[in-house]
C-alpha cells in the first residue's frame, strides 16, 4: 500500500480527513482533528483574504489612503529590471537577520563571478543602539573589501535592508519600524543610508559608495530577472516574510520621481503587517494570539507571525503543549523543553515532514531531545498531523497573496521570483504553493516559481548596477 500524505490531495478540510481515515496506518486521533480544524483555511476563507488584501494594496497605493494604510505599497525607486548589458564590479550588503553578508560580485554580460563572506550580529548588538549596528557593520565591511583587496577602490554598494522602509530615493530609505526580533534604538524614523554612511565616515580606512538601498524581495525580484525576463514578483518566505511586484508609475501615487523610461516602478508591499488592523481575526487562533503578545512587537505583522520562519516552529510548539497539557498527547506528560518557549525549532517541522509517510526517525529524534522518549506512534503521527496543518497554512497565505498579485499583471505569463528557508528548506511547500496558487489566480495566468540564487546578496549588486546604467545611459542622451 502505498502511504499518502495529506499533500496528495485536496485542500478541504473534508479532503483531510477523508485522506487519514482511509488509511489505517494514518488514523490521526478525532480530537486532534477537531481541534486542528481552525488552522485549515477553506478557499471561502482564501478568497475572502484575498479580496482584503486586494483593498489594502489599492490604499497603500494611494497618496490620500497612503498615511492609514496597513500594507504601505512603498515606491523602491527601482525603475528598471536587468536586461543584461550590465557590467563591472559591485559591492553588495545584505542584512536582514541575526547574520548578514558583504559580497563582491563582477558582472559581465551573462557572466558572473561573486565572492561573499558571512558575519553574524550579537544578540546585544541587535538589541543595543543604533551606532552600535552601522559600526559592526562598517567593520565587518572593511574587513571583507581589505581581504578582497579592494578597499583601494571606489566601488558602488548595493544595500539590502530588510525591514520595512519609507525610501524617498534610491538611497535614501528611514526606517518605519523594526522586525525579526532586532530593536536597536535611535534608528526608527532615521535614514539607515546616513546612518550607515556615518559609520564607513568615522572609520576613515574604506571608500565606499552606496548608491542603493533595497529589501530582499527586490533583491531576490532583480536576481531571479536577471536569469529569467519574465520575473515580475519577489517573495520572501524565510526568518520574514514580504512581496514586492512591478507596478506602473502612474498608480503609485506616492512616487515622486522622474521617469528614466520603464514608466514602471518596485513597489515594497510590507504585507507582513496585513491585518494589523483586526481584519485577518476571523482566521487567527489562539496561538497566534499567544505569539503575537509574547514578541517584541505585540500586535506587529500579524500576517508574517502567521507564516515565517521565525514563528512556525513556536506555533507548532504551542499546539503541542495545549494539546499534551489537556492528555491528548504523550499521556499527558510533557517535558521543561516542550513547554520551553521557543524550544521547538522550525527546522523540525521541515525535518518531520521530510521523512516519508508512516517513517518517523526524525521525529523520534526531535522527540528525544526534547525529552520525550515516551512517545508513542499515535503520537508521532499525531505531532506531524498538527506540524501539516501549520505549515499548510502557512503556503496557502502566501499563495493568497500571490494569486491577488498575478491578476493585477498585464502579462499572461509571469515568473515569481522566492528566496527564504522556509520556502527553500520544506520539503512540500513549493508544491502546495502550486497547487493552491492555480485554484485561486486567474486561469488565463501562466506562473512559474523560481528559486532565487542569493537573491538579496546578487540583487542589491544588480540593482546598483541597474543603476549604474541608467546613469550612464540618460548621460548620454
Amino acid at each position: 500500500m502505498r502511504f499518502r500524505t495529506i499533500f496528495d490531495h485536496i485542500n478541504e478540510l473534508e479532503g483531510i480527513e477523508r485522506d487519514y481515515e482511509e488509511s489505517e496506518e494514518f488514523h490521526v486521533t478525532n480530537e486532534i482533528r477537531d481541534k486542528c480544524r481552525e488552522l485549515i483555511l477553506t478557499s471561502d476563507k482564501l478568497k475572502q483574504i484575498m479580496k482584503l488584501f486586494l483593498e489594502n494594496i489599492h490604499r497603500g497605493l494611494s497618496k490620500d489612503t497612503h498615511p492609514t494604510s496597513i500594507i504601505k505599497c512603498f515606491p523602491t525607486y527601482v525603475q528598471d529590471l536587468p536586461n543584461g548589458t550590465e557590467n563591472g564590479k559591485f559591492l553588495a550588503l545584505d542584512l536582514g537577520g541575526t547574520n548578514f553578508r558583504v559580497l563582491l560580485i563582477e558582472l559581465s554580460g551573462d557572466h558572473f563571478e561573486m565572492k561573499s563572506k558571512i558575519f553574524a550580529i550579537p544578540q546585544h548588538i541587535m538589541l543595543g543602539s543604533g551606532e552600535q549596528l552601522f559600526d559592526h557593520i562598517a567593520e565587518c565591511l572593511a574587513i571583507f573589501v581589505k581581504e578582497e583587496q579592494v578597499a583601494d577602490q571606489k566601488l558602488p554598494l548595493g544595500f539590502t535592508f530588510s525591514f520595512p522602509l519609507s525610501q524617498k530615493g534610491l538611497t535614501i530609505g528611514y526606517l518605519e519600524r523594526w522586525t525579526k526580533g532586532f530593536n536597536c534604538s535611535n534608528v526608527v524614523g532615521n535614514d539607515v543610508v546616513q546612518m550607515l554612511n556615518e559609520a564607513i565616515d568615522r572609520r576613515g580606512d574604506v571608500q565606499i559608495e552606496i548608491c542603493a538601498i533595497l529589501n530582499d524581495t527586490t533583491g531576490t525580484l532583480m536576481s531571479c530577472a536577471w536569469k529569467n525576463h519574465a520575473t515580475r514578483i519577489g517573495l520572501i518566505v524565510g526568518t520574514g516574510s514580504n512581496a514586492c511586484y512591478v507596478e506602473k508609475q502612474v498608480n503609485a501615487e506616492t512616487w515622486n520621481d522622474v521617469d528614466m523610461g520603464s514608466g514602471n516602478v518596485l513597489i515594497n508591499l510590507e504585507w507582513g503587517a496585513f491585518g494589523d488592523d483586526g481584519a485577518l481575526d476571523f482566521v487567527r487562533s489562539e496561538y497566534d494570539e499567544n505569539i503575537d503578545r509574547n514578541s517584541v512587537n505585540p500586535g506587529k505583522q500579524k500576517f508574517e507571525k502567521m507564516i515565517s520562519g521565525m514563528y512556525m516552529g513556536e506555533l507548532v510548539r504551542l499546539a503541542l503543549e495545549r494539546f499534551t497539557k489537556e492528555g491528548l498527547l504523550f499521556g499527558g506528560k510533557g517535558s521543561d523543553a516542550l513547554f520551553e518557549r521557543g524550544r521547538f525549532y522550525t527546522k523540525y517541522v521541515s525535518e518531520i515532514e521530510s521523512d516519508p509517510p508512516g517513517v518517523f526517525n526524525s521525529l523520534r529524534d526531535i522527540c528525544e531531545e526534547l525529552g520525550l522518549k515516551h512517545a508513542t506512534e499515535q503520537d508521532y503521527i499525531n505531532v506531524r498531523y498538527i506540524c501539516e496543518c501549520i505549515s499548510r497554512r502557512s503556503a496557502h497565505l502566501v499563495s493568497a497573496g500571490l494569486a491577488v498579485l498575478l491578476n493585477k499583471m498585464d502579462e499572461k505569463k509571469v515568473t515569481v521570483g522566492i528566496d527564504g528557508s522556509v520556502y527553500r528548506f520544506h520539503p512540500h511547500f513549493h508544491n502546495l504553493m502550486m497547487e493552491k496558487i492555480k485554484e485561486l489566480a486567474d486561469p488565463s495566468i501562466q506562473f512559474d516559481l523560481m528559486l532565487s540564487e542569493d537573491g538579496s546578496g546578487r540583487g542589491a549588486a544588480l540593482v546598483a548596477a541597474v543603476a549604474a546604467r541608467l546613469q550612464k545611459e540618460a548621460a548620454q542622451t
